[in-house]
């Protein structure tokens, strides 16, 4: 997502406007951080830089996750149960860490905290710049997660309908729960 390099790295996500990927942290050549895609060569955006200080915390994210963002994983994202895809937890992208990322969608799951009401603005901002990025955000509270999980799938399944729709690239839908 960074747009200093990105005439140097044709796998970048196409951005819109500068300020919104001025924000976002350049493609350092020399930097090992590890591609998203792990082994899946011609799916995604390809590698989508980030600031290398957010992999700690998304690692201690992963081992301390929200009861919500355990019963999504468990019951819907997790070992490809959802048609296939392949979804990453605490994912860095940028200077942002979110909850669930498919790469092959272009897809960016939020569950939304108790105290979401705090940080709305926050939230917005971030939702923008990151769809100016070529990626969908896509926010479920953790209300909506923990009373209705089957609502959140079938919600899921119609987004990603909607998104095979205006894309020539098919997308493989899941079986109804």
């Amino acid at each position: 997502m960074g747009k200093d390099k990105q005439n140097q790295n044709p796998l970048g996500p196409p951005c819109q406007g500068e300020d919104n990927c001025a924000q976002l942290p350049p493609v350092d050549e020399s930097a090992s951080t590890p591609s998203i895609e792990k082994g899946r060569a011609g799916e995604g955006l390809g590698f989508l830089p980030y600031k290398s200080n957010l992999t700690k915390l998304a690692r201690a994210n992963r081992k301390n996750p929200t009861a919500a963002e355990r019963k999504i994983w468990h019951e819907v994202l997790r070992m490809r149960q959802f048609a296939d895809y392949k979804f990453l937890r605490q994912k860095p992208i940028g200077h942002f860490i979110v909850d669930f990322y498919c790469s092959s969608l272009r897809l960016v799951i939020e569950i939304d905290g108790d105290d979401h009401a705090k940080s709305i603005g926050y939230d917005a901002e971030r939702t923008r710049i990151l769809g100016s990025c070529g990626l969908m955000v896509v926010r479920y509270s953790n209300h909506e997660v923990m009373r209705n999980i089957s609502g959140i799938y079938e919600n899921l399944v119609q987004r990603i309908s909607e998104m095979s729709a205006c894309c020539s690239k098919t997308a493989v839908l899941p079986p109804p729960v």
